[in-house]
């Protein structure tokens, strides 16, 4: 039997890490007969398949001022609580008509129930699916526990009750291991550990005219080498290691390229990379366009670009994330058979590299050990084949869609029985 399922999050739009896996879940489950639907405050998807809501975005005006006056303090106001009840009490109203409409049988929810940037809209999804027992999959990407900014709060009646709610008819996902455990840990609450995918027995399908146009967008010219990082500039992506990884490249040839706009985080960093990579005499490039979702229903604008127009021009990508709850951009890279250097954080030493990677890699800092092993594999194309053929073999048997599919299924078989 095929399921109405409806993806639910505060913004499905641009290439965020949820956007991006929800995105390749709706893949994996229309491949399966189902049909998708998506409800949030920001939206690249087909309108008819969706519900806008401006409330339901985290930056909503009442949604900003909530977080302002919860977060760095640790009393509420009365008016406070008033205008997270108002707000709650709308956006169950709107998921009621959003179900109503599409005829929803199974709701997925995405970070929505885990990092508290929209409270109101938590607490919303916790109360409707408590008095509705509709199924639902949570699906985690990153809780307020793994951030300091939210370490001291006045709303920590709401964090336990709904980030995430306990309830018998909630089937919860992590991405990682040490998640699974930290979640059991603090609220008793078990999970399945489904990591990030990429469609790897699907080799990428390439735009050889946005690609080239994108590179000259950028001011790239045929004998520059571009250095990608390929992230949204917050300060945990580490970018200032690829800052100075190109320094100390010593080539001017190499231009370092980030894809991404700056973050949800302020634009603080983004102002002191830019100073840094001009004091070191690096030679920084950043996007001045919108990169979409390269999964998203809707057809691109003629001027659109997507991920997968960024990455084929690549000569090198760097990841020196200090931290991730999985890494996104780790599997696009191996994806698009490009070479990294990657920074050896927690989940990735846990998770990923056991599975036999083969990879630059540093550990907080560069060695000159690292540099001379990027230099090689820039300057060796035979060292470079090697690498990034491997690697697609071993993200292919851990990372695929295949694997995906079949935890997807087993989901389904235990909200809906074998026949769905």
């Amino acid at each position: 039997m095929k399921q109405n399922i409806g993806f639910v999050s505060t913004r499905f739009s641009g290439t965020d890490g949820v956007t991006l896996e929800a995105s390749k879940w709706a893949e994996v489950f229309k491949d399966d007969g189902h049909r998708c639907f998506w409800f949030a405050g920001e939206l690249e998807r087909d309108p008819s398949k969706s519900l806008l809501v401006p409330e339901a975005h985290f930056q909503h005006a009442q949604t900003r001022w909530i977080n302002e006056n919860v977060f760095g303090r640790k009393g509420r106001k009365s008016s406070v609580t008033d205008t997270i009840h108002a707000l709650k009490t709308l956006l169950k109203i709107r998921l009621q008509e959003f179900i109503e409409q599409f005829k929803i049988d199974l709701l997925v929810v995405e970070n929505a129930l885990t990092i508290p940037m929209h409270i109101p809209l938590g607490v919303a999804l916790t109360e409707y699916i408590a008095e509705t027992l509709i199924p639902t999959i949570a699906h985690h990407h990153d809780f307020y526990w793994e951030r300091t900014r939210f370490s001291v709060n006045a709303v920590g009646d709401y964090l336990r009750m709904a980030f995430p709610p306990n309830l018998p008819n909630i089937g919860h996902v992590v991405i990682n291991s040490e998640a699974q455990e930290e979640l059991a840990l603090r609220t008793g609450i078990s999970s399945t550990i489904i990591p990030n995918v990429l469609d790897f027995e699907n080799p990428p399908m390439v735009n050889d005219k946005s690609a080239m146009d994108l590179r000259q967008l950028i001011g790239l010219t045929p004998d520059d080498v571009m250095i990608l990082q390929p992230t949204r500039i917050i300060q945990r992506k580490g970018i200032e290691h690829a800052v100075e990884l190109v320094k100390e490249l010593k080539d001017p040839r190499y231009k370092l390229v980030i894809s991404h706009e700056a973050g949800d985080e302020g634009h603080d960093y983004a102002e002191w990379l830019k100073e840094d990579a001009r004091s070191q005499g690096v030679d920084l490039r950043l996007f001045n366009v919108h990169i979409s979702d390269p999964y998203m229903d809707q057809q691109k604008k003629e001027d659109g670009y997507t991920l997968w127009d960024i990455y084929p021009h690549a000569d090198f990508i760097t990841y020196p994330s200090l931290y991730e709850g999985f890494g996104n951009a780790f599997l696009e890279a191996i994806y698009f058979k490009k070479p990294l250097l990657i920074n050896r954080y927690a989940i990735f030493v846990r998770d990923i590299e056991p599975q036999g990677f083969d990879l630059a890699v540093m550990d907080g800092y560069l060695t000159q050990k690292t540099i001379r092993s990027v230099k090689e594999i820039l300057e060796s194309p035979e060292r470079r084949k090697k690498m990034v053929d491997h690697n697609y073999k071993v993200a292919t048997r851990h990372y695929s869609f295949a694997v995906l599919r079949k935890c997807l299924r087993t989901l389904l078989v235990n909200f809906f029985g074998i026949n769905t």
